[in-house]
């Protein structure tokens, strides 16, 4: 991700200015950027936060909630304005906002357990739609949070004509196209190969030889 937008940057400074770059991009470096936020938690704040799984570090309510139907949802709350608003129209607890237990973010994190109860109790008699729907309802940030198997059959892929059937050893398959979208140009998206099926040709490209190539078939090094 790093590596392609700085191509994207190199390619605008080159628009502008004419001068090329010479683009250096860790794996370290790149994953430090993604966590920055535990970094500087840690740096400045004295401790490194509790691991947390899916749920955030430091900000409560925000993770995977689950639903009476056995869905999960996936939701956050960022300020006091939004839990305020959590609590009366998607929890319809108004005076859980006032909770002492509850009423600051840093009480919140200390609270958690306690808060995570409250909102199952009241996520356990509804529907993952209906608490979807009560969190839109509020300009809560959620999501649905789908299974592998939800999100391969997930209908945007196909409003957005993302599959296409290739061949592959076993027979046809589906196959996703890739994420990247130009106008007027269509992916290659070739046949899935059998094992071995280019190495010969692999080999050739690498310079070796039809009896150096013979010597390792029969070697059954290949």
């Amino acid at each position: 991700m790093y590596a392609f937008s700085s191509i994207l940057a190199a390619l605008l400074r080159r628009a502008r200015t004419g001068e090329g770059a010479t683009l250096d991009i860790t794996m370290l470096e790149s994953l430090g950027e993604w966590m920055g936020f535990p970094a500087y938690f840690t740096a400045y704040g004295g401790t490194a936060p509790r691991r947390s799984g899916a749920y955030h570090a430091t900000i409560v309510p925000y993770g995977p909630f689950p639903a009476g139907d056995g869905g999960t949802v996936f939701l956050s709350v960022q300020n006091e304005r939004e839990f305020a608003r959590f609590c009366d129209a998607v929890l319809g607890r108004r005076e859980l906002a006032s909770d002492p237990r509850f009423a600051s973010g840093p009480k919140r994190l200390e609270n958690r357990q306690a808060l995570h109860a409250e909102i199952e109790r009241v996520f356990a008699g509804m529907t993952s739609g209906e608490v979807i729907a009560r969190l839109d309802q509020a300009d809560i940030a959620n999501a649905r949070l789908n299974g592998i198997e939800a999100f391969w059959r997930h209908p945007q892929l196909d409003a957005r004509g993302r599959r296409v059937t290739v061949a592959s050893p076993g027979g046809p398959i589906e196959a996703l196209k890739p994420p990247l979208n130009l106008d007027d140009f269509e992916p290659r998206m070739d046949a899935v190969p059998a094992v071995g099926e280019h190495t010969r040709a692999i080999l050739r490209e690498l310079g070796y030889g039809d009896s150096q190539i013979g010597e390792l078939t029969r070697g059954n090094v290949i």
